[in-house]
């Protein structure tokens, strides 16, 4: 399993006119994780597409829990759990740093495809770099 926590703080802009992070925001959270934990692994997406490969979203989904609020510190644990084949599944948990508390809980799916959009097979230099972490 790939396991990475990503810090955030929440900010003004994020929040609605409740006060709690607007309910798309956290799809861009899980963007933002999802490219630092591929980073820690050594997998930066700036390469994946140098090499003419692409990592659509083609389905994500959110279980809302309860609301952060303007200036809460939240961590974003990011997991793949299982290794890829024609598709990668990222998992996200998000919690308030101080305490548990679980926030929100959801999921990205990801085809991999060539430039034109068209599917492909996992490519061998990601399954090098993903694989390890399964044995």
């Amino acid at each position: 399993m790939i396991k990475y926590c990503y810090p955030l703080k929440v900010y003004y802009k994020d929040i609605d006119q409740m006060g709690i992070v607007y309910y798309s925001r956290y799809f861009e959270y899980f963007e933002e994780a999802r490219t630092e934990m591929l980073a820690a692994i050594g997998l930066k997406y700036s390469e994946v597409e140098a090499q003419g490969f692409m990592l659509p979203v083609i389905e994500a989904h959110a279980e809302y829990k309860k609301g952060a609020s303007f200036e809460d510190e939240i961590i974003i644990e990011t997991k793949i759990a299982e290794p890829p084949k024609a598709r990668l599944k990222i998992r996200y948990e998000v919690k308030l740093k101080e305490g548990d508390d679980l926030l929100l809980k959801g999921y990205t799916i990801h085809a991999f495809t060539n430039r034109a959009g068209r599917p492909v097979k996992a490519p061998k230099h990601i399954l090098d770099v993903i694989n390890p972490h399964f044995i």
